[in-house]
């Protein structure tokens, strides 16, 4: 079946910088547009970053210029490269993985915690 797994959360300080993987198995990943989404205690869900195979991306206004993110079709891996990291980028980050809009799939999510 289709699984999505993220790994990279963990703490930083304030400037410091992480990156997030998400590895997909189960779907075609080149044929995927692959996301990341956030959702911060008490907030809505919101989309940070994605992707489509041929690389074009897109960027939530709040992170435009820090984050980054990437694919590599070969190893059905995305990735959100994240620097200067800001106490409101604290949030539990999920991958996602959609085809068209017949096919939507989500990791369970890895917690980044920015914090002094």
């Amino acid at each position: 079946q289709v699984q999505l797994v993220e790994s990279g959360g963990g703490l930083v300080q304030p400037g410091g910088s992480l990156r997030l993987s998400c590895v997909a198995s189960g779907i075609i990943f080149s044929a995927y547009a692959m996301g990341w989404y956030r959702q911060a205690p008490g907030k809505e869900r919101e989309l940070v970053a994605s992707i489509i195979s041929v690389g074009s991306t897109n960027y939530a206004d709040s992170v435009r210029g820090r984050f980054t993110i990437s694919r590599d079709n070969v190893v059905n891996t995305v990735y959100l490269q994240m620097n200067s990291l800001k106490p409101e980028d604290t949030a539990v980050y999920y991958c996602n993985g959609r085809l068209g809009a017949g096919r939507n799939y989500w990791g369970k999510g890895t917690l980044v915690t920015v914090s002094s």
